[in-house]
């Protein structure tokens, strides 16, 4: 019996709106639990203890049939996101997709590696800068990368507010100099627990979209990838797209 995963939702099928597959249709498996209290967590409601009345524990055969409900039975990329889900059993989840033609992204910020990275296609390396309040252990991601193998596809995504911010994503790419970079214009609004506005900024992330894409090519750091959050862009703060 495979031990179970815990589990804050599943939705989809929607677009990744993050990352090196952005724009990529996707269905999310966001477990519940986390090593870290980002000031400007987004996902609260799948990190804070306070909200566990609304996890469910799932074996991965019951994740897996909510996963090929959504993707109509055909194969998808699945992407494993938190919280932090390199918390959780994703080992037999992975093994069993395998076998419905499903490919696999994890989204974690390298706090924790675990031996079955080496069967994901992508590991999404996200360490929170300065503006998050967090420290980095830059060992642990180094043994996320190592976990990593040669299977999974690496990467940096590092969330910009700020000047700070952007100095520790340049501090992150010249420690991590084999990954492909990608920032994320931060969301200084997110959605939280109790909220029932779920409209963001439009304008605003749009001023920040721009100032982050001055400070790369006035820096003529031409291997970075900026970004806005695409899906916020779409669909706001809400929950579940």
């Amino acid at each position: 019996m495979s031990d179970p995963i815990r589990i804050s939702e599943i939705f989809g099928p929607t677009i990744q709106g993050e990352g090196p597959l952005i724009g990529r249709p996707t269905v999310f498996v966001r477990t519940a639990g986390c090593d870290y209290r980002c000031a400007w967590c987004d996902t609260l409601y799948a990190v804070l203890p306070e909200h566990h009345r609304e996890w469910a524990s799932m074996s991965p055969q019951d994740v897996m049939a909510r996963v090929n409900e959504l993707a109509g039975g055909q194969p998808i990329l699945v992407t494993v996101s938190g919280g932090n889900p390199a918390l959780q059993p994703i080992g037999a989840l992975i093994e069993l997709g395998r076998k419905h033609g499903h490919s696999f992204a994890l989204e974690t910020q390298g706090s924790v590696a675990k031996p079955w990275f080496a069967e994901l296609d992508w590991l999404m390396l996200s360490p929170k800068p300065p503006s998050s309040g967090m420290t980095t252990d830059w060992d642990m991601v180094d043994a996320c990368v190592a976990a990593a193998g040669k299977r999974a596809r690496c990467a940096l995504k590092i969330v910009v507010f700020d000047d700070v911010d952007y100095a520790y994503a340049r501090d992150a790419a010249a420690r991590l100099p084999a990954l492909p970079v990608y920032l994320q214009v931060g969301n200084p609004a997110p959605l939280s627990p109790a909220s029932t506005n779920n409209d963001a900024d439009r304008d605003d992330l749009m001023d920040r979209f721009r100032w982050l894409i001055d400070k790369v090519t006035a820096d003529r750091w031409f291997t970075a990838t900026v970004l806005p959050q695409l899906h916020v862009l779409t669909w706001g703060n809400k929950r579940g797209v």
